[in-house]
Order: C-alpha cells, then sequence, then structure tokens
C-alpha cells in the first residue's frame, strides 16, 4: 500500500460529512474512507456510548442467566488452576456468591474501555506526534481510537449466543479453534487461546485508522500493533506455563 493510497486525513476541503449511522458501518466495510471522516470531524461520545451500551448489554445479558454464572465461575476456577493454585470448597463457595453480582460487574466493567482508549491514544500521540513529527491533534486521535471499538463491539454478537451455547466464557474466536486436539495445558494451546481473531482484526482497523489521520503507511502500523499483541500473548502462556509446571 503506498503513500499514494493513503487519504490525507488533515485537509480541510469541504467534503459531505457521513451520517453516524455511515460511519459506523463504514469502520466495518470501508474503514478507510470513515476514518478520514473522523480526522475531519473527530466527534466520539455517540460512537462511544453504542460500543458501551453494546458490549455492556451484551454481558449484562449473560450474566444474568444462570448459564452465564455458571460460565464465570467455570472461568475463574480454570484462571487460577492455569497458574498453578488450588480452588478450595470455601474459595468456591466465594466464587458462587459473588457470581449473584455478575450482570452489575458486566456493566461496571465497561469503564475500563474509554480508559483504554486513552491509553492507546496517548501511547499513539507519543509515538507519532513526539516521535514522527506527525500533526493530529490528540482529539483526532482519541476519536479514531473510539471508533475501532466498533469491532470489539461487533464480537459480542457473534460471541454471547456461542458463549450461552458452549456453557463457557472461553473466546469461541481465539485461535485454538483451528487446532481442537492440542492440550489446553501445554504451552502452544495457551498462546495460542490468548490471540483473538477480533483483536487481530481491531488491531488492523486500528492501523488503517492512524495511518489515514498521520498519512503513513498501514502495513508498519499493523505489524508492530500485532507483534506487540503477539508478544503479550507470549508472557502470559510462558507464565500460566512455568506456573502451572511448579
Amino acid at each position: 500500500m503506498g503513500r499514494s493510497d493513503v487519504a490525507d486525513a488533515t485537509t480541510l476541503e469541504p467534503a459531505p460529512g457521513l451520517s453516524f449511522a455511515a460511519r459506523i458501518i463504514g469502520i466495518v466495510f470501508s474503514p478507510r474512507k470513515a476514518y478520514a471522516d473522523v480526522a475531519r470531524r473527530p466527534t466520539f461520545l455517540a460512537t462511544l456510548a453504542i460500543v458501551l451500551l453494546i458490549t455492556g448489554g451484551a454481558g449484562f445479558t449473560l450474566m444474568s442467566t444462570d448459564v452465564g454464572k455458571e460460565a464465570m465461575i467455570d472461568q475463574q476456577v480454570q484462571q487460577r488452576e492455569s497458574f498453578g493454585q488450588t480452588v478450595t470448597d470455601q474459595q468456591y463457595q466465594q466464587l458462587e456468591r459473588v457470581a449473584q453480582f455478575a450482570p452489575y460487574f458486566a456493566i461496571a466493567g465497561q469503564i475500563t474501555l474509554p480508559v483504554f482508549a486513552l491509553v492507546i491514544a496517548g501511547i499513539a500521540f507519543a509515538v507519532f506526534n513526539a516521535g514522527l513529527g506527525g500533526d493530529a491533534t490528540f482529539k483526532q486521535t482519541y476519536a479514531v481510537v473510539v471508533h475501532s471499538g466498533i469491532i470489539v463491539a461487533l464480537q459480542q454478537f457473534f460471541v454471547l449466543p456461542l458463549d450461552y451455547v458452549r456453557r463457557t466464557l472461553s473466546s469461541p474466536t481465539n485461535l485454538m479453534v483451528f487446532l481442537p486436539f492440542l492440550d489446553e495445558n501445554s504451552f502452544p494451546a495457551r498462546l495460542l487461546g490468548s490471540i483473538d481473531l477480533f483483536i487481530i482484526w481491531w488491531s488492523i482497523s486500528l492501523a488503517i485508522g492512524f495511518g489515514v489521520l498521520y498519512r503513513k503507511r498501514t502495513g508498519p502500523i499493523a505489524t508492530t500493533l500485532l507483534v506487540i499483541y503477539v508478544a503479550i500473548g507470549l508472557v502470559i502462556a510462558a507464565v500460566k506455563t512455568a506456573l502451572a509446571g511448579a
């Protein structure tokens, strides 16, 4: 993808802006055009509200069911055991009591999304503006990150019904779906289980947004984001494997 393919997102030439619905749909089907519109008009509150509504609503819906509560307890047990811990009967009973409040935890937990977006935007703003001489504003950068969250929200429409049917909160869209025969306690399985297809899609979408905003090639940005993501997965898998074998 050449530099000539990248839209100049900072020009102020008159252009009809996309509607809110067109922006949301565009992030999925024509991200370059949608992110160019975001860069010209960096509004994000409505999009942030939609992302929070979908992700929070999905979590609340699932956790309001007995299946969701049981799945949450099983996930907590599996996480502790993956780090080499043993769950006692008393601890299990405590998990059952906490599970009754799971729907409200699911909603409260959404506060991490705008905070996470702030962190990502802050890092990107520092790298592109201070490090690479970019001239975008922080508001533009944050708006791009928020709009990339549409991919995360979209994931809920796939994950929610599958989680309910499978009676588990383990991601049905991680790379382990391609190699189900692997021992789930092995390092390769833990690594593949920590890498999600929708997060890969989100990383590429975010890279497109940054490329449009800062007039950079998408490829190197996407590669950097994916390398960081895989590196985090490697660390998590290595720690779990080491602790489980301790």
